[in-house]
């Protein structure tokens, strides 16, 4: 059942909202820097009761506030930015729920299914979320790696879900050509993936309201779950509260029951 998940973004040490696009074509583009650092906001969900959320450092000089993060909120983030076998586990050994892998999967623009089982073997499948961020193009959508920076040959099919769903715990899927743009989401994107995805799936990109949540929900009839960022008031946004969010996540709960 659909909720709203939260998330920390770290780029040059700090927590920001940028325009996901803008890291492909070389020119990054701030949305909102916060004068707040990534603990702050990893204490602020674990008192706000909101888990499953992820930690992304984009680049360079994020490790101190990852950790300070993740040791914030012990089992409640997930963590993505430059994870391999080699370094998986001393995320988790920091608080990291999961680890989220994407780069490391790539090699030479190809999917590398010997490093996925070597990650997989590392901290196991229940703690492993593929990261398959993407850009639409006039094949279909790509598999953008290496801060979304890398047009790889992985396309987002019915095949690729099935694959990759068998050997992780979850998928995270930013649509990078809306993302930080607050200009809609991909719904088209939002219906493939609600159709054919069977594991937990976390999708962001263009939400701008509350009503984003609804939206979201009937499109993937309720199996995805959504995160917002740049609209939300806590990251200078106006498009809706994290207090909202959490409303919404409390009513729909009540809903199901």
């Amino acid at each position: 059942m659909t909720c709203f998940r939260p998330c920390i973004d770290l780029h040059e040490g700090k927590v920001r909202q940028i325009v996901g696009s803008s890291l492909l074509e070389g020119t990054t583009q701030i949305n909102h820097t916060s004068d707040f650092n990534a603990a702050y906001f990893a204490s602020l969900y674990r008192e706000k009761g909101l888990s499953g959320g992820h930690v992304i450092s984009l680049g360079n000089n994020n490790q101190e506030q990852v950790m300070a993060a993740l040791g914030a909120y012990r089992g409640g983030l997930q963590y993505g930015g430059g994870v391999t076998a080699e370094n998986a586990q001393q995320y988790l050994e920091a608080g990291a729920s999961h680890v989220i892998a994407t780069s490391y999967l790539i090699d030479n623009n190809l999917f590398c299914w010997d490093r996925l089982e070597r990650l997989k073997k590392e901290v196991g499948q229940e703690c492993l979320v593929i990261d398959l961020s993407c850009r639409k193009t006039s094949a279909g959508w790509v598999v953008a790696s290496n801060r979304w920076q890398t047009l790889t040959q992985l396309m987002i099919t019915e095949e690729t879900i099935l694959q990759l769903q068998e050997n992780c715990h979850e998928f995270l899927i930013h649509a990078t050509d809306v993302e930080g743009k607050q200009s809609g989401m991909d719904e088209q994107l939002i219906k493939f993936l609600g159709d054919h995805c069977d594991i937990p799936t976390t999708y962001a990109g263009g939400a701008n309201s509350l009503s984003d949540l609804d939206k979201l929900a009937k499109l993937s009839n309720h199996r995805l779950d959504l995160t917002i960022g740049t609209a939300l008031d806590i990251f200078g946004g106006y498009g809706v509260t994290l207090e909202e969010c959490i409303s919404w996540n409390r009513l729909n709960k009540t809903s199901k029951i």
